[in-house]
């Protein structure tokens, strides 16, 4: 019999075109596909037609199959000797639980692989045309997930965020923004701080509200902005302005 194997791949941030070469390759030739929520299913067409399609998606609150179980399919069909495809939304190690699968794949001997894709917080803010890390404005990041706001045992440490880091990419945050503004602007960012959201960041989707950490909350609700969305803080923010206004000049040239 065959031997399986398992590949942990990152599908990237939404649009299909930005999976990589070597990640297409492996889902051209699965045998067995896991895969996520945020997973463009577009992406799946190219398996081979007999091949095993499984959803375990996670949306807030509702989990359609627990991590435990996701781990007992992916090493139960490599060790039958298929060629499984674990395809992760982003990149398998941010916030994708990627870790504890590999873990699971090194203590039952199954052989295995990592395939890194390009994280929401990366592809959504470039997208939105908005770098992380600028000369002169911003030399440092962190990505953080919002999830944990109310996590009393292993609380998100705000206030050593809101002063150590110049940009703030803030995952699975929409349902916590409230609390995320009001604890940065406590532990003394600056209210004026720019916020943007990203939803459904590098898809046809794609829509972004800029603000500040005082109002963004409010334009949050008016603009109806809802998961999967990104949330980028911090000065790099007001580059997007910048560049959105150069092109209305320039337009405004062209056809002055």
């Amino acid at each position: 019999m065959k031997q399986g194997h398992i590949s942990i791949v990152g599908a990237g941030p939404g649009d299909p075109e930005l999976i990589t070469v070597k990640a297409m390759r492996r889902i051209q030739t699965a045998d067995v596909i896991l895969y996520d929520r945020l997973v463009n299913e577009e992406l799946l067409n190219y398996a081979p037609e007999k091949a095993l399609r499984i959803y375990c998606g996670k949306a807030p609150g509702q989990h359609s199959m627990p991590q435990e179980s996701i781990e007992r399919l992916l090493i139960m069909h490599a060790a039958a000797g298929n060629r499984v495809v674990r395809l992760k939304g982003g990149d398998p190690f941010v916030f994708g639980r990627g870790g504890e699968e590999l873990l699971a794949a090194a203590d039952a001997g199954i052989p295995f692989e990592v395939i890194p894709g390009i994280t929401s917080a990366v592809g959504a803010a470039a997208s939105a045309g908005i770098p992380l890390t600028h000369r002169g404005v911003a030399t440092s990041f962190a990505v953080v997930t919002g999830s944990r706001c109310n996590d009393a045992a292993q609380p998100v440490r705000w206030d050593i965020l809101a002063h150590s880091v110049d940009t703030l990419a803030v995952y699975m945050g929409m349902s916590q923004l409230a609390e995320i503004t009001e604890q940065l602007i406590r532990h003394g960012k600056d209210a004026q701080t720019p916020v943007a959201l990203i939803e459904k960041g590098t898809t046809a989707e794609e829509r972004t509200v800029t603000g500040t950490l005082a109002n963004i909350v409010k334009l949050a609700a008016v603009m109806k902005i809802s998961n999967p969305a990104m949330i980028i803080i911090g000065e790099v923010v007001n580059i997007r302005e910048q560049v959105f206004s150069l092109q209305q000049h320039a337009a405004r040239y062209r056809t002055g």
